[in-house]
């Protein structure tokens, strides 16, 4: 594979062909060609000739932008490949598909797409681009679908250079458009879909040579075949179906071996199992935490270390802090470095309005998956506890743990794999129910008896009241811990200091500062400031870096509003969280903006840190039927507090979790324009919820036209596009909303008449989303409220 890049004249120039995992990360074009010689080919560049074609700006366009990306090298078709020489061109277009997925990005450049539009005056205006994009020639073209597919992001740019979006943000459009599954365009595996099916996405698609509209199909079907040009397209398409069911004959016979093994009937029925994926401390979602900086937290990190590799008896130890004193990095630390060395049963990160990761429901069963999986010789007796117990994920968290975990573990013959292993919860007092969290304390223990094989559980978390209760309930010798802040203050001062200069440098560094700044006795300063909360040197950090080149005013502005602070920690913590905020709210705003601004802010984060799982900023925005651009001007300035991703349909969440508890704390959030009333909050989200169900769901939602359709029948993109995040999350969490904002039930009030028009359509909704069993909680829950409801006294009507 031969790739482009800039020499130091700036003219583009051809690597010499490169192979294997010498390959560096690249950008990709995707286009669609022009008339005769309007491309760049291989020989033009060879020759130094091509300047002056149609075809030159395209390659000025994609280097350019891999450049702003931080792309050395880039990759275009016209030109990359020498189409004289025909075995050249011949494993080219088999190794299309996986030049295009290991692209780091994958430009795709519109050429009949514009935003701008030229009047007779000679004048310019934007101009609406949707509806050329919908009719745009890319979506026509047989070489262009494997582009779309193959490559995990995949950027849409106008001929004018702008950005449209990219395959996520317009998703819909083009689902729309070429018919493919969302779930495809999500990135899919495509065995999971249909040979017929995976060819209805070509059949509007054409191609020059006829047989190419074969050719380009290859890398669709995971095949090989060699290029006859003259053979027609119906002789190739011939071959291609024959290539595709020898291939799957190949893999049939693969899976029959394997599920006719143990360890292939193992993997079947574990990963049945319900599996909370972002709890993992290494989870996609969680790949931008922190783990301790080098020569930080020594002594506390050989310490647990010796535990966890020693001979001591007590299976468990308890890191306990204050909010923001660096339990979590620490906790990362840990599960990394017994990751790294194969010994890492399992792992269950908990948070607070997480979904999943925010109850108890499924943490037995995703430590067992995760111990399924990292010891191998576990697979086949967490089998047996599945067959023996079919029921299992609806019996009580003692059982599930005792069955999928305890069982098999001291089945173990000791000899067969490692002496012990670690497994790492982290947060437990974010779980949502106090009593589970004695019960998991207790069933944690359980693993002390083991004798085969060893099992420690490393626990972090704040000393709240259930767990401090459930832990010194436990024999003293089942149990180790450390108060996190009660730890010597110049041990945490240096680490913190170590912080504090790492990040200053990375500021430095991107924003040109002096060598200098800010200087030792600043971050002394600063360090004191701290008083050994972590998250306040990780916010104050975010606060300043976000600033770029206002990141000099930034730090003024932290050092001037701490001078005056208390010295409590968690007034220091409050201190910064308040500054952030104003910040956030621009002074030069007349007093009428301010007080609109403020009210925005609060109404979105309020939402934010109040809902039962994080959404993303587009199905927030819909949800509270706020503008897009409302939403993305309110959390411009909160980067620091907030992690708002690029792309804006992955979720929003904060970057930890004592925001929120300053956030709804009248005492600690003492500005009246910030703190949020958690109640009213949840009032506001019930209203949301029913407006969007009410304007939503009705009877047969997808258009199934089946009535005895089986939901496992329905295709799951179907389902994507009819329910969007925004309402499966309305469906899902509205009954939670009306218990937490202690809403009162009354004949023909909103609840009322939602569930007399739209009761039937709701449980469609969630048997589609295959949730029902979430429906029938809510009924119960309903009932209970509504019997609270009818006992309560009239309320005054004013």
């Amino acid at each position: 594979m031969r790739l482009l890049e800039h020499n130091s004249a700036g003219e583009f120039i051809l690597t010499t062909d490169i192979v294997g995992d010498e390959l560096p990360p690249y950008a990709i074009l995707s286009h669609t060609w022009g008339a005769g010689a309007e491309e760049v080919t291989f020989e033009d560049l060879t020759n130094g000739t091509g300047r002056d074609k149609a075809g030159y700006e395209k390659l000025r366009f994609c280097g350019e932008q891999a450049k702003k990306d931080g792309l050395q090298y880039f990759w275009v078709d016209t030109c990359c490949i020498n189409k004289a020489n025909f075995t050249e061109l011949s494993e080219a277009i088999n190794s299309m598909f996986h030049w295009y997925r290991n692209a780091a990005k994958c430009y795709v450049y519109l050429s009949d797409v514009s935003t701008t539009k030229y009047e007779a005056s000679g004048k310019c205006s934007e101009t609406t681009w949707e509806p050329a994009f919908r009719k745009s020639r890319w979506f026509r073209r047989g070489w262009t679908l494997q582009e779309l597919l193959a490559p995990s992001l995949v950027e849409f740019f106008s001929r004018d250079r702008k950005r449209l979006g990219d395959k996520r943000t317009l998703e819909r459009q083009i689902h729309e458009i070429t018919k493919i599954a969302v779930s495809a365009l999500r990135g899919a595996s495509l065995s999971q879909f249909s040979v017929e099916e995976r060819f209805s996405w070509s059949e509007n698609r054409q191609t020059t040579r006829k047989e190419d509209k074969v050719y380009s199909l290859v890398g669709i079907f995971g095949v090989c075949m060699p290029l006859f040009y003259g053979e027609g397209e119906v002789n190739a398409l011939n071959r291609l179906r024959r290539e595709i069911e020898e291939s799957s004959n190949s893999i049939h016979q693969i899976r029959q071996r394997l599920l006719t093994s143990s360890s292939g009937l193992e993997m079947d029925q574990v990963g049945h199992l319900p599996y909370a994926a972002e709890a993992l401390f290494n989870s996609y979602a969680k790949q931008h935490e922190p783990t301790c900086l080098p020569d930080t937290r020594v002594d506390l990190l050989q310490t647990i270390h010796n535990w966890a590799d020693g001979q001591d008896e007590r299976c468990i130890f308890w890191l306990n802090g204050l909010a923001g004193t660096g339990k979590s990095t620490i906790a990362r630390t840990v599960a990394r470095k017994y990751f790294d060395e194969q010994r890492l049963g399992a792992s269950f990160f908990f948070s607070r309005g997480g979904g999943d990761v925010g109850h108890a429901g499924n943490f037995c069963t995703t430590v067992a998956v995760q111990l399924a999986a990292h010891v191998p010789t576990l697979h086949q007796h967490i089998c047996d506890a599945l067959a023996k117990h079919g029921n299992i994920v609806r019996l009580s968290l003692e059982d599930q743990w005792r069955q999928l975990v305890l069982k098999p573990l001291s089945k173990l013959d000791g000899n067969c794999c490692s002496s012990s292993y670690v497994i790492v919860i982290d947060a437990l007092d974010e779980c949502d129910n106090g009593e589970n969290i004695r019960i998991i304390l207790q069933l944690l223990a359980e693993a002390r008896p083991l004798k085969k094989v060893r099992l420690r559980i490393f626990l972090a978390s704040r000393p709240e009241v259930p767990i401090r209760i459930g832990f010194y309930q436990l024999p003293d010798n089942e149990r180790y811990d450390i108060v996190l802040h009660n730890l010597s203050p110049s041990i945490v001062d240096h680490d913190i200091f170590i912080f504090l200069e790492h990040n200053f440098k990375v500021i430095r560094e991107e924003n040109c500062q002096d060598a200098s700044w800010p200087g030792e006795e600043i971050i002394t300063n600063l360090v004191q400031i701290a008083s050994g909360l972590f998250i306040w040197a990780a916010t104050a950090c975010r606060f300043i870096h976000e600033g770029k080149r206002f990141a000099a005013k930034r730090l003024d502005v932290i050092l001037h509003a701490s001078n005056s602070a208390p010295t409590a920690p968690e007034k220091h913590l409050d201190g910064i969280y308040t500054t952030v905020l104003k910040q956030s709210i621009p002074q030069q705003f007349t007093k009428e903006d301010r007080e609109e601004a403020s009210y925005m802010l609060r109404r979105i984060l309020g939402c934010i840190v109040t809902l039962a799982s994080p959404l993303s900023a587009l199905s927030l925005g819909r949800l509270l039927c706020i503008a897009k651009g409302d939403i993305n001007q309110t959390l411009d300035d909160l980067h620091s507090i907030l992690d708002v991703p690029e792309d804006q349909t992955r979720p929003l969440r904060l970057h930890h979790p004592s925001f929120r508890d300053f956030l709804l704390d009248e005492k600690r959030c003492a500005d009246p324009h910030f703190w949020v009333d958690e109640k009213q909050t949840h009032h506001t989200l019930v209203e949301c919820c029913m407006r969007l169900m009410s304007t939503s769901l009705k009877q047969d939602l997808c258009g199934l036209d089946a009535p005895g359709v089986l939901v496992s029948e329905v295709d799951n993109s179907r389902v994507e596009i009819h329910l969007p995040p925004d309402i499966q999350y309305a469906c899902l969490y509205w009954v939670e909303h009306l218990q937490k904002g202690s809403v009162e039930l009354h004949d023909n009030d909103q609840i009322h008449q939602f569930l007399q028009t739209h009761f039937l359509h709701w449980l469609e909704a969630l048997s589609l989303m295959q949730r029902i069993s979430e429906g029938i909680l809510a009924i119960r829950t309903l009932e209970s409220i509504a019997i609270v409801s009818t006992s309560s006294p009239p309320r005054v009507r004013r």
